[in-house]
């Protein structure tokens, strides 16, 4: 039985509206040094119309469209990983199942782990491909969250602090099968770290909580557990030499450079000078789509992977280190290899450029937005959706392959290509 699993097919999608961040910190009259530290340039708004499936649908339709109908027939699986659920009881799976014209014999399930979420179904889909039961078959993971702050739900502003710069929005699809072009995982070589913790959480479809001291204490506990799990199971693991890159979850980068001086402390007793050096080669690169996006959950370490198979130059093959966390908790190290033809399969969803072509929001624009009065909330039973609610951001000419939220009748969602 053959052990080549992983992405064959990657795409990250980061929406149709940004905010730059430092006009928002100096809008908010933040303190500058602290949003030095967050490593953000811009993050991705999602529009009244954009919705957790959107932008599933809008991720992973690069990746289905370069399948033949034989591949496309394949995907026996569509897994979504969200802490941003629609319903209680029905998956976005199978919405995306419906706009991305799939076969009716898939299996369609969602997962909800906060932001460890993504790791746990491309891992679930990993051992689907590994155990054969159906030769060839393909697996279509995508992780879909985003973050809505109203002004209706805050009793001031500065409740929100440095998590409204950093919250972002974002899907990640990936393909996982038996020929990983992208990303091939290293089977086995893993390393889990949980324990019940309350340190975020959604305890409402449309609120989010949480103690950021706490949060950051019990992601430094989970990075250093899950890695020493990791050297458990692989033998001869060294954590500066036996990664060329690392991917860190990144619900912003001042916490990844954290959890990496932590780990070089803890293990190496490495002096700052060499860790700041290290940071930049090794982690700096996994910055690239996190800094324009913000913090998208439950993508956010595949985010990070993508940042940096686009960024690094890569002319042989190099393995990389990933460690993804999830609030409340869970969280996993493991580990795969990237190569040149990850970077010729990446860069054909010129990721970067569509980046560029989102709709730039002024700070008026955005606190219209932040008023709530165009936003869908969750359980709502029947809306129209205002296409014009910020009119530069809706395209003029559209090529039909963008989806939008339309209306919703009887709880149903009903989206149009634009």
């Amino acid at each position: 039985m053959s052990s080549t699993v992983g992405i064959e097919v990657m795409n990250v999608f980061g929406g149709m509206a940004s905010l730059d961040v430092r006009e928002l910190c100096d809008h908010r009259g933040l303190d500058m040094p602290r949003f030095e530290n967050l490593l953000m340039r811009e993050k991705t708004v999602a529009l009244p119309y954009e919705d957790p499936v959107t932008f599933a649908v809008n991720a992973a339709r690069p990746v289905v469209d370069g399948l033949t109908a034989e591949e496309r027939g394949r995907i026996e699986m569509v897994v979504t990983c969200t802490e941003s659920g629609i319903d209680f009881g029905k998956s976005i799976s199978t919405y995306l199942h419906k706009y991305l014209n799939l076969s009716p014999n898939c299996r369609l399930f969602e997962i909800k782990q906060a932001c460890y979420s993504g790791a746990a179904g491309l891992q679930m889909a990993v051992n689907f491909v590994l155990s054969q039961t159906s030769p060839g078959a393909k697996a279509l993971v995508v992780t879909t969250d985003i973050s809505r702050f109203a002004l209706a739900d805050a009793n001031a502003i500065q409740e929100w602090a440095y998590s409204e710069p950093s919250s972002g929005a974002g899907a990640v699809a990936m393909l996982v099968s038996d020929t990983p072009h992208v990303f091939q995982i290293d089977a086995g070589a893993y390393g889990n770290h949980a324990f019940e913790v309350m340190d975020t959480c959604r305890p409402g479809p449309d609120t989010e909580a949480g103690d950021a001291d706490l949060s950051l204490m019990a992601y430094l506990d989970c990075c250093a557990g899950a890695f020493d799990d990791y050297t458990s199971r692989v033998e001869g693991v060294d954590f500066k030499e036996s990664f060329a890159q690392l991917c860190f979850h990144t619900p912003f980068g001042g916490m990844v450079k954290g959890a990496h001086r932590h780990l070089m402390r803890k293990l190496y007793k490495t002096p700052p000078a060499e860790i700041a050096a290290d940071f930049d080669n090794r982690l700096g690169p996994s910055l690239a789509y996190g800094q324009r996006v913000g913090n998208t959950a439950g993508g956010s370490v595949f985010v990070a992977l993508a940042g940096t198979i686009d960024t690094v130059d890569l002319d042989q093959p190099v393995r990389i280190g990933l460690f993804s966390y999830g609030s409340g908790c869970c969280s996993e190290f493991f580990s795969g290899v990237i190569s040149p033809e990850s970077r010729k399969r990446l860069g054909s969803m010129g990721i970067s450029a569509e980046l560029d072509k989102r709709y730039r929001l002024s700070i008026a624009e955005y606190e219209h937005l932040l008023s709530g009065r165009e936003t869908v909330r969750f359980g709502t039973k029947d809306a129209e959706l205002n296409h014009q609610v910020v009119p530069g951001a809706w395209p003029e000419t559209g090529h039909g392959d963008r989806l939008v939220l339309d209306t919703v009748v009887g709880y149903h969602r009903n989206y149009i290509w634009i």
